[in-house]
């Protein structure tokens, strides 16, 4: 068996000489112990060494796409086809396949093999026998330093710096902007302070102030380009009564320079978003398509580039941006915040309030699988974003349909709306609306209760004549219980006693009378 192993300094072909130590794996590092032991296993057959540093990096590069170089191909003509019977060991699977399709030679990559070559390159020095240790590692270092400048000359879209750049660049803009705009309005509004009412959108007020100049050149100055019709009149109209102070000629052309800065900023502005839009489009497709632009952009600037976002687990990139949330709430042992720079996602923003922490969780593990994608990934596509992207609103569709569900019945069928029909009802007017005032006081209202509730006086039967005087005598007392509500409680249960001397005095009469009667009939 033939070894193929690739280093800084060149392609090395070593032949095996003893394959049946190759099968026992684990114990296969203690045969290379020693330099002495390592020979007994392996020896070099040839070695092909690069001329020079463009050589090593252009068979680096090959090697890393999956290519078979010139130098390489060179080699295995040269001395494997010799050997053509045997196999050949090979690190890349991949490059493997492509050695068999085009020089027709049997590749072997396997576990053994990956052991094998790890113990090559421990005793490396030992083995390459006319190399310097030195000469070896000043060739990896120039390698490496090549290929980097390879790398990056070549993927200019894979540089995040840009992205990092321009996002903080359009935060001090915008910053820039709302302090230009606020002085601009607030200098013009001495003179004009009407316009600032009329006129709300700050960068058409700027374009408005700049053509106009002074107040009384407005009904001359033609600003349909600018305003609608209806503002436009509406403008000339408050220019006619203005209250403003009047301003004179230079102060009108600094407020003018100051127009033309906002607009300037206002039109750079524009084109960086949309540069920072297509670079988030080469960089990071997946993560653009998860959260958006700006989401996207603020998430790698904070985390310093996309490679330590990748870094990240899920849980951080979640609450990425609201460090100082999370550690208060962990001094003061207080529910720690639920998100931090992705709550701006459109899939959180349009969430209920009680389904945000739920979004803002699922978002953020996607978006995790989304950004490793896009920095350890070699595609360039948004399919996997897309993908998720929809899962996620799938998911959001069914945690917002939740609490429209019956809870009666089975629980799972959805809450159906009745039919709508058109029902006419004749209202009549209620007038006791109109007017506030009480129709009876409070003070009558209380009376008639209070007589409704007296208990009736009862009065024995007696002649029509004697009846009369306890009548009138119940009348005259009542009387005075309306003038004194406060001592009708203790005038009570003297009134049941005067009430009841009547009574007894009838009583007594009558059987006096009835006796008398009695004795009569007796002396008959």
């Amino acid at each position: 068996m033939l070894v193929l192993f690739e280093t800084a300094a060149g392609y090395a072909i070593f032949k095996v000489l003893d394959e049946s130590k190759l099968q026992q794996v684990d114990s296969l590092y203690k045969e290379f112990e020693t330099p002495e032991k390592a020979n007994q296993i392996v020896k070099l057959k040839h070695f092909e060494k690069f001329q020079d540093t463009t050589e090593a990096l252009a068979a680096a590069t090959a090697l890393t796409e999956g290519k078979i170089g010139k130098s390489l191909k060179k080699v295995l003509k040269k001395v494997v086809a010799k050997d053509a019977h045997e196999q050949l060991a090979i690190s890349d699977a991949k490059l493997g396949g492509v050695i068999k399709e085009k020089l027709d030679l049997s590749c072997v990559h396997n576990a053994a093999v990956f052991e094998l070559m790890r113990c090559i390159r421990s005793q490396m020095e030992s083995l390459i026998t006319g190399l310097p240790p030195k000469e070896i590692s000043a060739m990896s270092l120039g390698l490496a330093h090549s290929l980097s400048r390879y790398k990056l000359k070549f993927s200019p879209d894979k540089v995040d710096t840009m992205i990092v750049q321009a996002i903080s660049l359009l935060d001090d803009l915008d910053k820039e902007l709302n302090n230009y705009i606020m002085r601009c309005r607030e200098w013009y509004g001495w003179h004009f302070p009407e316009l600032g009412k009329v006129v709300t959108d700050n960068l058409v007020y700027c374009k408005a102030v700049r053509k106009i100049g002074d107040r009384t050149n407005v009904a001359g100055s033609d600003l349909s380009d600018i305003l609608p019709e209806e503002v436009e009149a509406e403008v000339k109209l408050a220019a006619e009564i203005s209250m403003g102070t009047e301003v004179s000629e230079q102060d009108i052309g600094n407020i003018r320079h100051l127009c033309d800065q906002v607009i300037d900023i206002s039109e750079y502005r524009t084109q960086l978003y949309d540069y920072l839009k297509n670079r988030m489009m080469a960089i990071a497709p997946n993560l653009t398509v998860m959260v958006g632009e700006l989401v996207g952009a603020r998430l790698i600037s904070h985390a310093g580039s996309l490679l330590n976002l990748a870094k990240h687990p899920a849980s951080t990139v979640q609450i990425l941006g609201a460090e100082k949330a999370l550690f208060r709430a962990l001094k003061t042992r207080k529910d720690t915040p639920k998100y931090g720079l992705i709550y701006h996602a459109s899939l959180v923003g349009q969430t209920s309030a009680k389904n945000k922490g739920k979004i803002s969780r699922m978002l953020a593990a996607k978006a995790s699988l989304a950004i490793r994608y896009d920095a350890l990934g070699e595609d360039t596509n948004a399919e996997m974003g897309v993908e998720n992207r929809a899962k996620l609103e799938v998911r959001l569709r069914q945690l917002e349909e939740k609490g429209i569900r019956r809870i009666s019945g089975t629980g799972k069928a959805m809450a159906q709306a009745d039919k709508y029909q058109h029902k006419s009802e004749v209202r009549m007017y209620d007038p006791s609306g109109d007017s506030t005032i009480p129709s009876t006081s409070k003070k009558r209202k209380f009376e008639e209760v209070e007589e409704a509730e007296e208990p009736e006086t009862p009065v024995a039967k007696s002649k029509k004549a004697k009846k009369q005087p306890v009548k009138e005598e119940a009348a005259a007392e009542e009387t005075p219980k309306k003038k004194k509500k406060k001592k009708d409680k203790k005038e009570e249960p003297e009134e049941a006693e005067v009430e009841e001397v009547p009574v007894t005095e009838s009583s007594e009469k009558k059987k006096k009378k009835k006796k008398k009667k009695i004795k009569e009939e007796e002396d008959d």
